[in-house]
């Protein structure tokens, strides 16, 4: 095995769309790559492939007001106040995951005008620990709009 490297790379690449009417009235485009966190790698991808205790999934999806998270990060800066649960998707021999999710109006997550400009992946609807995040222009979202948010984490 001499001379032999083998290297894993992961990078996220996230979209907002913020939609008012059924129209698309704001588009982050794709942006990346993102920050995948030290915790991240640790509790939700060395100790899940071990089966080890304390292991974490995403199953949440942040909005928030400030930067991409540092590597030493645990949250989101400036969250938005209410997480929405992801959608999981993989086609078989892909080595994507897709996460997608809607914050909807009707479900109130935020209760004033904000401007949103950072994503971020976690494991519960509240606290919890941040898997990785990404940041894109900020964009302001009122209570009357919803956003859809697609995040990709692809392993090369």
């Amino acid at each position: 095995m001499d001379n032999v490297q083998e290297g894993l790379k992961i990078r996220g690449f996230s979209r907002v769309q913020i939609v008012e009417d059924g129209k698309i009235v704001g588009d982050s485009g794709w942006v990346g790559p993102n920050q995948v966190v030290n915790l991240g790698f640790n509790q939700y991808l060395v100790m899940s492939l071990g089966s080890i205790a304390g292991s974490k999934y995403i199953t949440h999806m942040a909005l928030g007001s400030g930067s991409q998270p540092g590597a030493a990060d645990t949250s989101l800066d400036g969250e938005v106040v209410k997480r929405t649960t992801v959608t999981a998707a993989s086609s078989s021999g892909s080595k994507t995951l897709r996460l997608t999710a809607t914050f909807a109006s009707v479900d109130s997550f935020v209760t004033d005008t904000q401007n949103i400009s950072n994503i971020g992946l976690f494991n519960t609807s509240a606290a919890g620990t941040i898997f990785a995040g990404n940041t894109y222009a900020s964009s302001s979202c009122a209570t009357n709009q919803a956003v859809n948010a697609t995040y990709d984490i692809i392993f090369a």
